[in-house]
């Protein structure tokens, strides 16, 4: 048995290129003791009913696989060392055999018993490269969910942040944009975004961290993974203040959610810049109403119907800075209509609508969306 195990050490970096290098250290210890434990077991087995492998020498072939996969090597090269070493097994048992006077006959069952040794011994070290490469994987994205829940609640230390984030295998933008997704609308949102996006399911949303888009490429490969899923996308923000860009991103949900239920167009996705007066007109409700019922005071004599209609009337008017032609088209109205409203709002307002002041103000209130 040693003259065939050292033949096998001997033949296996010549088969093998990924194995040709000197036979030392830890890789030339586990290659002789994987070959001597593989040809003691194989010794064992004639005239059994035993399996293969045992629990303890399976675990030596799994952990051969994972090495591999530690190693950053593919499966092939063990799997062809293992042939190459059934090759040199069966031609010195043969040599051996034929040397004794046993009959050729004999040497058929023997080479199947040779090899369907190495397939057991390969089904072993598959399934613990498979174990191990699934554990990683599992590991690398049990760290890209810590470091997307840290970064979500502003609890990580900017010193540790690039280590956190080569750990997790992510590599960290200047600058990261929150997208929303609600949950019922997130499916396959992970494949959908790629790797280079952070992921994590709260209860009722999915949340993505995504580089800032930079070029109009960027920002159409992320319109096309969120289309249909009714996301929002939140403001470019450095790594210290993605929470600000989560409260932003949530705000712009809620709103454009409003605007949609009365009746007005949702953009495909949403996004926080494109909204960022509503945003922040919406964050502070209170003071809105407060101010609309000062600066809308003056239409409290009309009726809801003529209300509404002088309300609608002057925001555009105020939108377009008192030009008839423009406000008549965006209320698709005659212009003399325009002139007549304009003339009872004067009646209503007096001299304060010449106040830029109150024009601000009003202006802010309805678009605020109070009438």
């Amino acid at each position: 048995m040693d003259e065939i195990v050292t033949e096998i050490i001997t033949m296996v970096p010549r088969d093998v290129p990924e194995y040709a290098r000197p036979m030392e250290g830890r890789f030339g210890m586990g290659l002789h003791r994987g070959v001597a434990i593989a040809m003691q077991r194989f010794l064992e087995l004639p005239g059994t009913a035993e399996p293969a492998l045992g629990p303890d020498s399976r675990r030596v072939y799994a952990e051969l696989g994972r090495g591999e996969y530690r190693s950053g090597r593919q499966l092939g090269a063990l799997l062809g060392a293992y042939r190459s070493g059934a090759r040199v097994t069966y031609r010195c048992v043969a040599r051996i055999a034929v040397a004794r006077g046993e009959s050729a006959e004999a040497l058929v069952p023997l080479g199947e018993s040779i090899f369907a040794y190495i397939d057991e011994l390969s089904a072993a070290s598959v399934e613990g490269y498979a174990d191990e490469q699934n554990a990683q994987a599992g590991e690398v994205e049990r760290r890209r969910g810590e470091l997307a829940g840290l970064l979500l609640r502003g609890r990580v230390e900017l010193g540790d942040l690039p280590q956190a984030a080569a750990a997790a295998g992510w590599p960290l933008p200047e600058e990261i944009a929150v997208v929303v997704v609600p949950r019922e609308h997130a499916s396959g949102l992970r494949i959908a975004l790629g790797r280079s996006s952070l992921v994590l399911q709260r209860d009722e949303e999915m949340l993505a961290l995504v580089p800032a888009t930079t070029t109009s490429r960027a920002r159409n490969d992320l319109e096309r993974a969120l289309r249909g899923r009714r996301a929002a996308v939140g403001p470019p923000r450095p790594p210290a203040q993605v929470p600000e860009s989560l409260r932003l991103t949530r705000l712009t949900l809620a709103r454009a959610d409003e605007a949609e239920a009365q009746g007005m167009p949702r953009p495909d996705p949403v996004y926080v810049q494109d909204h960022s007066v509503d945003v922040a007109l919406a964050s502070e409700p209170g003071l809105m109403t407060d101010l609309a019922r000062v600066r809308l005071a003056p239409l409290d004599r009309f009726g809801p119907a003529t209300r509404a209609r002088l309300a609608q009337t002057l925001y555009h008017w105020l939108l377009h800075w008192g030009q008839r032609q423009p406000v008549a088209e965006a209320l698709s109205v005659h212009p003399q209509t325009v002139g007549y409203r304009l003339a009872q709002l004067r009646e209503a307002y007096g001299p304060e609508l010449d106040d830029p002041k109150v024009r601000l103000e009003l202006l802010l209130v309805l678009r605020a969306g109070h009438r």
